[in-house]
């Protein structure tokens, strides 16, 4: 199975068959390729309402490229997701003929509360015995933040999705290298009405155990973990403390964009955004008073597979 998670920023590849049956009903995905690149799509969609061409231009050679990978590998089924900004752009239709023409299947713009209900199947699986339910997963992407509440036994209970990515705080709110403090204090007040209407939905104050996925949340547990490398392993189903995750993003705040890379965990493309995700994440455990966030490498992606395996289960017993 080959899944597709298309966002504001990333474009990611999963290829993955799944477990052998007597591994239990928790086992992971068996991981035949993971890829991801920064591209962008969502550039400037906050203040234009479309879709840059240059920016669907890289999502264009980087998706060629996985459609090669796919081929390769010779996965049965394909589901590609697109995300935020591809729901949020007047022009959503020049994406989707791109992406016809480059991969040979639709996109589906799922709408956030399918894109949080898949985020929590992927996210909740496999989780450590200590991670205890309810759960509040959050998934804080580009343009926008998942909010779900659920069990792994009696699934999602309540789902939505705010506009408070990484990239749509940065460009609608930290313009200055360093940001300003009138800056971070305009955007934190953003997040936090945000925050709180979601929280108030799902209900994210009544839950036990916090999981943060995406890639903001991965680099800052990174920092936090005072990795020398990325390192996947050691990243996923780590616990950071609220401490330290504010403490990580105070630093990233007073930082320039050539100061964080410098960081040996962090992505080129993530450095200037990098400071806006550590914020709505902070406000996140600030507003929901979690002291720890636990992070999980496994999120939408794996969803979108598990996803394609039950319609191929449908399949044979249909």
């Amino acid at each position: 199975m080959a899944a597709i998670d298309c966002g504001t920023n990333s474009i990611r590849l999963l290829v993955a068959d799944l477990p052998d049956p007597s591994a239990g009903p928790q086992a992971p995905l068996v991981d035949l390729t993971r890829r991801m690149e920064i591209v962008r799509l969502g550039q400037g969609v906050d203040r234009t309402g479309r879709l840059a061409p240059e920016a669907i231009e890289r999502t264009r050679l980087a998706l060629a490229g996985y459609a090669a990978e796919i081929e390769r590998l010779g996965a049965q089924r394909v589901r590609m997701c697109a995300t935020s900004a591809s729901r949020d752009a007047e022009n959503a239709g020049d994406f989707r003929a791109m992406v016809e023409r480059t991969l040979g299947v639709a996109p589906e713009v799922v709408t956030g509360d399918e894109e949080a209900r898949l985020s929590f199947t992927g996210a909740v699986r496999g989780l450590p015995a200590d991670a205890e339910p309810p759960y509040l997963v959050v998934d804080i992407g580009g343009g926008s933040t998942e909010f779900v509440v659920g069990t792994r036994t009696e699934g999602v209970q309540a789902a939505i999705s705010m506009d408070i990515g990484c990239v749509r705080m940065t460009e609608r709110h930290l313009h200055g290298d360093p940001p300003g403090l009138d800056e971070i204090a305009a955007a934190q007040a953003d997040i936090a009405v945000a925050v709180d209407r979601a929280l108030a939905a799902v209900p994210g104050r009544e839950v036990a155990t916090l999981v943060g996925l995406a890639g903001s949340v991965t680099t800052v547990v990174a920092i936090a973990e005072g990795l020398t490398e990325y390192d996947p392993k050691r990243i996923h189903h780590a616990r950071v403390s609220y401490d330290r995750v504010a403490d990580v993003t105070a630093d990233l705040l007073a930082k320039t964009r050539e100061q964080r890379l410098a960081s040996p965990v962090m992505h080129p493309g993530r450095a200037d955004v990098i400071g806006a995700g550590a914020l709505v994440l902070r406000v996140i455990m600030e507003r929901a008073g979690m002291s720890s966030v636990v992070a999980s490498e496994h999120d939408i992606l794996d969803g979108i597979a598990w996803s394609l395996a039950e319609t191929a289960a449908d399949d044979r017993r249909s």
